[in-house]
Parts: C-alpha cells; sequence; structure tokens
C-alpha cells in the first residue's frame, strides 16, 4: 500500500513539477513581482528557507531582500511586509483589498473553514460576527463591568501566592496561577463561570486540550504537507489528531458552558435587559437567525484561543523582564507607592495614573509582542503593493515585531527600557497610531481585544509589583528569556520559576 502511494506520489510530482516550469514562465511575463530567493520548481523556495517562518528568520531574509520580499512555499506564495509605509497599505489604505485571511490545513480543522471571526475572509459574514461579539466583549462598557472580576481575580492570585511558604525562598512557577486567573477573567464574561482551582476536572480538561489546539495548530511540522498538497496524504496522522482535538473541545463547550446558559435562559429570563454575560447577547443572535450553532462554537474557540493565552503570554513576559530588570520594578513599585500609598490596590481606573506601569506594559508589547507577525492577512483578487504585483490569495505577513524593533527605526531596540516611551516615543501608543509598532495590528481586522488586554494587564502586573518583590530563583542572576515562536505566537520557552517575596504594609 505505502509502494502505490509512492508510485502515485512521484508520478503526481513529475506533473507537477513540468505544469509548476509553464507557469512560471507565465507568471513571469505577467507579473512584476517582489524580489526573494529564486523558487524551484514544485517546492519553491520551501528547502532553502525551511519550515520556521518565525519573525526574526524572516527580519533576516528583509535585511537581504529589501521591505517588501516574496517566498514561493510549495504552490503558496507568501508575500513578507517590512516597512511602516507598506504596513500601513496593507492594513489600511488597501485594508479592502488585504483584508481577507488565508488559512491553512489545519487552521481550516480548527475554525470549521472560517466559520468563526479571526479566519474568516473579508465580507458580509466577517462584518456580521465582528458586530455580534463587539457588544458582549470588546467595548468601554465591558470593561467597567467585569474589571471588579478581574480585579477580585488577581487579588486571589495575591493572597494565594502569600500563603504558599516556598514561593518567598525557592519559588513558584507562577504562570500555572495565572493561567487560571486568566480563564477566570475570560470565562465570566462569556459564561458567569469560574474555576475554583487549578485541580478543578473542568478546568484541567478545558486547558489540556486548548493546550494540544495550540501545540498542533501553531508548530511547523505540518507546513510541508500544506505549501505541497501531494504531500498531504503524508498529513493524515497529524490532520486525523487536529479533527479529534477539535471535535472534544466544541463537544465540551457545548455540553458544559453553552447547555447550561440555554437552559437557564429559558427558565430565568423574559427580556433582554436580564442579560447576564456574553454569550446570552450571541446566543440572542443565533435565535434570530443571524448565526447558526456551529458559528456560536466558533466564537467560544476563538475567545478561549486569542483571547486567554495571548494576553497571558503578554503577562509571563512583563514578568520575566521585571524580574530580570530589578530596578525597572523597583521604580514602578515606587511610582504605585507614591502615587496611590503604600499598600492601597490598583485598580483599572488607577493604572491610567500610572505613566510608568503603561510604559512597563507598553515596552513589553514592543520587544516581546505575542503575535509578532500578526495574523496573516490575504489579497482576493490580484493587488498591487510597493510597485510589485501580488498574485491572488497571497499570503501577506506584516513584520510587526520587525518594525519594533528595527535598529533604523528605534533608538536600542534591543534593550527593554520602558523610558523610551517618556522620551522619544512619547506619542506612541499600542493603539496603532504609529506603523512602527503595532503589537494589535490596525484597521479593519486589527485585534479588538486590545480594550481587555491593556487593563488586564496593567492590573496584573501593577498588583504583583504591588504586593511582592519579584526574584529570579536562588542561584540565577537572571531568568532565561530564550523566545518560542509558532505560525504566528512568540511564547517564552521555558516557563520561569519566580521567587515572590511578600511586601509587608
Amino acid at each position: 500500500m505505502d509502494l502505490l502511494l509512492l508510485e502515485k506520489a512521484l508520478i503526481s510530482l513529475f506533473f507537477t513539477v513540468i505544469l509548476a516550469i509553464l507557469i512560471s514562465k507565465l507568471r513571469s511575463k505577467r507579473f512584476k513581482l517582489p524580489p526573494g530567493p529564486i523558487p524551484v520548481p514544485v517546492f519553491g523556495n520551501w528547502l532553502q528557507v525551511g519550515d520556521d517562518l518565525n519573525h526574526r528568520n524572516l527580519s533576516d531574509l528583509a535585511k537581504k531582500f529589501g521591505d517588501i520580499f516574496m517566498l514561493r512555499m510549495g504552490q503558496r506564495n507568501l508575500v513578507v511586509v517590512s516597512s511602516p509605509e507598506l504596513a500601513k497599505e496593507v492594513l489600511h489604505t488597501q485594508g479592502v483589498e488585504f483584508g481577507s485571511r488565508t488559512r491553512n490545513v489545519v487552521f481550516d480543522i480548527f475554525t470549521g473553514k472560517g466559520q468563526d471571526m479571526v479566519f474568516t475572509v473579508y465580507g458580509e459574514h466577517w462584518r456580521k460576527m465582528r458586530r455580534i461579539m463587539t457588544v458582549p466583549f470588546f467595548t468601554n462598557k465591558v470593561v467597567q463591568q467585569y474589571r471588579h472580576g478581574w480585579e477580585d481575580e488577581v487579588a486571589r492570585v495575591v493572597e494565594d501566592v502569600r500563603k504558599i511558604p516556598e514561593a518567598a525562598t525557592n519559588g513558584i512557577v507562577l504562570r500555572r496561577r495565572l493561567q487560571l486567573m486568566m480563564y477566570n477573567n475570560m470565562y465570566r464574561i462569556m459564561f458567569d463561570r469560574r474555576f475554583e482551582s487549578e485541580d478543578d476536572p473542568l478546568f484541567v480538561k478545558l486547558k489540556a486540550l486548548n493546550g494540544e489546539r495550540s501545540r498542533l495548530a501553531q508548530s511547523f511540522e505540518y507546513n510541508y504537507g500544506d505549501f505541497i498538497p501531494i504531500l498531504r496524504p503524508f498529513l493524515r496522522g497529524y490532520l486525523k489528531l487536529c479533527k479529534e482535538v477539535k471535535e472534544m473541545r466544541l463537544q465540551l463547550f457545548k455540553d458544559y458552558f453553552l447547555e447550561e446558559r440555554k437552559n437557564l435562559a429559558s427558565t430565568t429570563r423574559s427580556d433582554n435587559n436580564a442579560l447576564k454575560c456574553a454569550i446570552d447577547h450571541i446566543l440572542d443572535a443565533q435565535q434570530k437567525g443571524e448565526i447558526n450553532e456551529d458559528n456560536v462554537l466558533y466564537i467560544v474557540e476563538n475567545i478561549n484561543v486569542a483571547a486567554i493565552e495571548t494576553t497571558l503570554w503578554s503577562i509571563e513576559w512583563g514578568i520575566a523582564e521585571l524580574v530580570n530588570h530589578p530596578e525597572i520594578q523597583q521604580k514602578l513599585r515606587n511610582e504605585i507607592d507614591s502615587v496611590l500609598g503604600r499598600g492601597v490596590p490598583v485598580t483599572e481606573p488607577d493604572t491610567h495614573k500610572l505613566p510608568y506601569l503603561q510604559a512597563v506594559i507598553k515596552e513589553t508589547l514592543r520587544l516581546r509582542m505575542a503575535i509578532p507577525l500578526l495574523v496573516p492577512h490575504m489579497n482576493l483578487h490580484d493587488a498591487k503593493l510597493g510597485g510589485y504585483d501580488i498574485p491572488a490569495e497571497s499570503k501577506i505577513l506584516v513584520n510587526a515585531w520587525w518594525l519594533a524593533n528595527n535598529p533604523a527605526q528605534w533608538k536600542n531596540p534591543e534593550e527593554f527600557r520602558p523610558e523610551r516611551f517618556f522620551e522619544e516615543e512619547a506619542k506612541v501608543e499600542a493603539n496603532g497610531n504609529d506603523f512602527r509598532y503595532l503589537p494589535f495590528g490596525v484597521g479593519r481586522r486589527s485585534c479588538p481585544g486590545i480594550i481587555l488586554a491593556l487593563p488586564i494587564l496593567g492590573i496584573t502586573l501593577g498588583r504583583l509589583v504591588q504586593n511582592f518583590e519579584l526574584l529570579p530563583p536562588p542561584g540565577q542572576a537572571k531568568l532565561d528569556t530564550s523566545e518560542k515562536g509558532g505560525q504566528f505566537s512568540l511564547h517564552i520557552l521555558k516557563h520561569s520559576t519566580i521567587v515572590a517575596k511578600p511586601r509587608v504594609f
């Protein structure tokens, strides 16, 4: 059976090579394509650049080929943009032309081929999903409604860490407790639910499935089958696992959360004024026929991945940088003490009175951007960009990390220096007012979660620094901040052990 499969693959490969050569010659006569390494038939540039298309490797290629370059990855065109001017073209000026999303074989499984909001193509479905999600999730009203819950969750973190003697001596992996906090922050908004402890069986199951989903989706291991369709049969086992994880997650969302809200609504709610949480709004849209049950499930899927994990990564990076820069940590602590008073808990309104805290957050998002390549864009039709022709359905990556870490654009970008946002970069904000700094993107397909992420980051980092002296474990001068990148993610390679010495007020 394997020999038959190999024979068919080789025959297909032969004809694909011939076809690719013909198409390449015809295309070169029609298009003025961006520069890049010379592709070979079938494989394109895959054999030259490999699977690991992370932000640093793409930055190195930009130094060689320029602010816009193209890679031919098997049958896919990958266009990488590395300048503020071209980023503005993709995200703003030509936001409609480049407003769609490209997916891959794995994301097609996890999003039901774009039945969600994040990965759907630009058009009526996206507009409808964005509108339905905005009111219950992404408004200032939501922040004010739920910020007391966020403050409560981080207060519980502080209380729990204070109760662990080892935290003040050998240290603990603080991320584990912060992960529970982030799930509770978002599940309060979504379902009016929280998990009591890290040992809650439902939380353990949910965390494991979400973790496996992230691992499978973010891995570079499946690129060969995505880039070169004739190799896709060798991905059968991988894609089968993806489908199993997807089905288990969606069933869990449905059985333990959606059905409970439906039952509660049918017995206790008589009018829209009684709506308690985000999913009630989403289910109302389903009842009105605006979306179907699959769309509801994929909204929950998006929030589980996009809102929880990315914010957690940023919190973890922020803590690591504060541990490794004790003088910055002390400066932040002094600001909190002087503005609020020693021992007065940081609240969401307080974060706006703490400019150094805001600068620490902005610097964390600059140096350690959670989504360094943003979510990929795609042009449905042939387009122009930077004087070049971009063939239809090209994958467009904006290297937002390089925009914010290019020494030609930033002073000593490799340094963690919050002071830059008081000095030479005083006017730069995280909302995309400067195309050199786009941690949440900008334009139509920007991340709406900015309105939740920034206050949660402020409350969490503020309370931790206020209540603890955060240190590396005994025997270590600094924490290991080696990076682990995925298809678009950037998180810390090793979850750090942190010593948290309680302050006495």
